[in-house]
């Protein structure tokens, strides 16, 4: 049966389809020998052989589904131009994985890297939603309004945000800690939130993803998912 040629390359465990298809419109891929460009190409996976930079892809048919407690100082990239160390560092399996989002050089917290083309499009598409729960130190503690702004709507860089929520949980000092739940992922958008408030973070960790639970997992250290955190992803 006969498929698009970047849900194939998503499934290989190439990159997910949205960045497939940016390197099918570079020139990257051939099929059968070909290069091709065009987006509505398809392919028969049984018959067709695919080639991205130059070496053949197949399917990947062991999945894998992996939680990972990122440290700070460490790029949610599988590659970094300015030669930092990247999560795959701390990751070592011999599938082809990618990380379903990002979390910015300076937090910690939880990130879920999969080979699972299908899987990356749900999480990540907009529709879905999906409450991501962060614990912020912060400078200061936000009064009232202050907060309500925060939660209702707040502008960065010329967007507004979806209404989140934001829980003070303690004093540390003249700071405190505060638990924050998004379920948007703009470029380090809790940190310009917290700007926009006059209350810039000092830490931050990302304690869930939906239903995936950070846990007490240790800094640096993964564990693959269990079956019912994968069906949960499945059935996004």
């Amino acid at each position: 049966m006969e498929e698009r040629l970047q849900k194939f390359m998503a499934r290989c465990g190439v990159a997910s389809r949205r960045k497939c298809e940016d390197i099918i419109t570079a020139g990257r891929v051939k099929v059968n020998d070909l290069e091709v460009t065009e987006l509505g190409h398809k392919i028969d996976p049984e018959e067709d052989v695919v080639q991205v930079d130059n070496k053949i892809i197949n399917i990947e048919e062991n999945k894998v589904y992996i939680a990972l407690n990122k440290p700070e100082g460490i790029v949610s990239t599988v590659k970094d131009e300015k030669d930092r160390k990247t999560i795959l560092d701390l990751v070592k399996v011999k599938e082809r994985i990618y990380p379903i989002g990002r979390l910015d050089y300076d937090t910690c917290g939880l990130i879920i890297l999969t080979n699972d083309g299908d899987i990356y499009n749900r999480v990540i598409h907009p529709r879905q939603a999906i409450n991501k729960v962060y614990i912020a130190i912060l400078e200061g503690c936000p009064n009232q309004e202050e907060i309500d702004k925060f939660c209702n709507g707040i502008d960065i860089d010329g967007y507004t945000t979806a209404k989140a929520n934001f829980e003070m949980t303690k004093r540390v000092g003249f700071n405190c800690r505060a638990t924050i739940t998004i379920h948007e992922g703009k470029n380090r958008q809790i940190r310009k939130m917290c700007d926009a408030i006059d209350h810039p973070v000092i830490a931050l960790k990302r304690i869930s993803v939906g239903d995936i639970k950070l846990g007490d997992m240790e800094k640096g250290s993964w564990r693959n998912l269990t079956e019912d955190e994968i069906d949960y992803l499945k059935n996004l």
